[in-house]
């Protein structure tokens, strides 16, 4: 299923990058000779085969290209990426799917229909939400916490039989601890 997505991704930006190459050409023909073309395509097709050499030999899940356009549409335009963010991003998003897939797996249907998508990508799409309830839940166990303290020292003050020392061994023997 990872190959499947990195070719549909690998496919898609080799056509986005054929696109650009076509236009630059239309554009720079005017100007350029026929053998500049040619050399400037050829160191093209050398970046291109180095760029899938080296996202082969990284054993990225997805096109490195893609995920770093994704990324430069959600950050902000002054914000610089470095090679290992782009990496890191590449592996944690094959990650999510790996676990996504293996959540998917455990239903016993051959079929994978769309609310099992649902349910499986759940935790991704409410994180903020989880962590507000698991925020608000803590809290909670806080203010529980402090009402047992408050209680318990409020016992011990108040409900003493006599004033004696809580380590003396006879208040032991008849409290029965």
């Amino acid at each position: 299923m990872i190959d499947e997505m990195n070719e549909l991704l690998n496919q898609e930006y080799i056509d986005e990058a054929d696109d650009d190459e076509n236009e630059d050409s239309l554009e720079n023909s005017s100007e350029n000779s026929e053998e500049e073309i040619d050399s400037e395509k050829t160191i093209s097709e050398n970046d291109e085969s180095d760029e899938e050499t080296d996202e082969e030999s990284e054993g990225l899940p997805f096109a490195k290209a893609e995920v770093v356009r994704l990324m430069k549409q959600n950050l902000d335009s002054d914000k610089m990426i470095r090679e290992r963010v782009k990496v890191e991003m590449n592996r944690f998003l094959g990650e999510v799917l790996e676990r996504v897939c293996d959540q998917l797996n455990e239903y016993p249907y051959t079929t994978i229909e769309y609310e099992m998508l649902k349910e499986s990508i759940y935790p991704y799409q409410n994180i903020s939400r989880i962590n507000q309830e698991k925020e608000r839940i803590l809290m909670h166990l806080a203010a529980i916490k402090a009402d047992c303290d408050a209680l318990s020292m409020d016992v011990r003050s108040t409900l003493k039989l006599k004033d004696v020392n809580e380590e003396d061994e006879d208040f032991r023997d008849f409290s029965g601890v």
